[in-house]
């Protein structure tokens, strides 16, 4: 893949900048388990991975006819909120930051968290400084998340920039779509602890130009190296 210059990059955050993937499947796993739902870790996966609450409960009636109770929001957003006190980062991910700061391009994250947990995720990665106010959630875009382009359309109209001159850097499918569907060249980055086989040509098929598997990789992509 040959380097070009992009007028900014839009990070997904989990699976890209920070590797909660694999926690947020056992997490999923014991939730569903009590109530007597049963995946393997790579159906929670691609059930999960990148979707909003709505859209895991709208995926569990389609596929399941399972219908949440009253209280199974609230239970979720306390669980998941325990989570994510002490965040790991992603190897590199760290690096990518302070490279794109050093040379100047404009960098955000957009990612389908609630609001109060995306930005519990980055303090709890340490990465929150590095965002300053560039951190978007679907709280500001009435409610609107990926796959639908909404959050990268306006993440681009934040840093003042095309989406058509944007880089996204998505690891799963609905993100990718969210990506493609707004005019952004949009690479996969499979790094994670929760790749499956067949992540890969599951991103191509949907539009991905490119696929990396390092933060380095990454780098080396983009010229920063």
């Amino acid at each position: 893949m040959p380097t070009r210059t992009f007028a900014a990059v839009l990070f997904d955050l989990d699976g890209v900048l920070i590797d909660t993937e694999s926690s947020i499947t056992a997490l999923w796993a014991e939730i569903f388990a009590g109530y007597d739902l049963h995946f393997t870790r790579q159906e929670i996966t691609r059930l999960t991975a990148g979707q909003r609450f709505s859209g895991v409960l709208q995926q569990l009636e389609e596929q399941r006819g399972w219908k949440a109770p009253e209280d199974f929001l609230p239970m979720l957003d306390e669980r998941f909120n325990r989570a994510f006190e002490d965040v790991p980062v992603i190897e590199g991910a760290a690096e990518t930051l302070a490279a794109l700061k050093r040379i100047g391009l404009p960098f955000a994250v957009a990612s389908n968290s609630q609001h109060n947990r995306l930005f519990m995720k980055l303090e709890g990665a340490g990465l929150l400084p590095a965002f300053q106010g560039r951190a978007y959630d679907p709280s500001l875009t009435n409610r609107i998340g990926k796959p639908a382009p909404d959050l990268y359309l306006y993440a681009a109209r934040q840093l003042n920039v095309s989406i058509h001159d944007c880089l996204v850097i998505e690891d799963s499918a609905p993100g990718a779509t969210a990506g493609v569907a707004a005019g952004a060249t949009t690479w996969g980055f499979l790094a994670g602890s929760h790749i499956h086989t067949g992540d890969e040509k599951r991103l191509h098929d949907i539009g991905v130009r490119h696929i990396v598997h390092s933060h380095a990789q990454l780098r080396e992509a983009l010229g920063l190296s």
